[in-house]
């Protein structure tokens, strides 16, 4: 999970991953859904890193328009419960041809307290 926020966080702040395990063995199934703070980090994230290659492996990353959340869960923190209520990300309208990323607009780029990315 740890590597899985690092390698995405360069495009922004990671505010909440499912790493999607097998109910039965407990091991991943091999995808998660992350959730970043703002909808600019995600397009940068989706236009970036569909179809690279990480670890030998090609990745897919897409938007979600259907996401389901995990069922609520006692160890989940105050973040967790409330992108649970009320959804992942800022609700920003649908977007046009017309509209496009400037290369001048900053990035913000967050890491976690404590944790450097390698």
């Amino acid at each position: 999970e740890g590597d899985v926020i690092c390698v995405f966080s360069q495009y922004g702040e990671v505010v909440n991953i499912n790493l999607v395990r097998d109910k039965k063995t407990g091991k991943s199934k091999g995808f998660c859904f992350l959730c970043y703070e703002d909808q600019r980090s995600t397009i940068l994230a989706v236009d970036n890193f569909n179809g690279i290659k990480i670890k030998g492996r090609t990745i897919r990353v897409d938007h979600v328009a259907n996401y389901r959340p995990p069922k609520e869960s006692e160890d989940w923190d105050e973040v967790t419960r409330a992108l649970h209520i009320k959804g992942c990300g800022v609700k920003t309208p649908p977007r046009t041809l017309s509209d496009s990323l400037s290369e001048d607009e900053d990035v913000p780029v967050k890491k976690q307290k404590g944790e450097e990315c390698t």
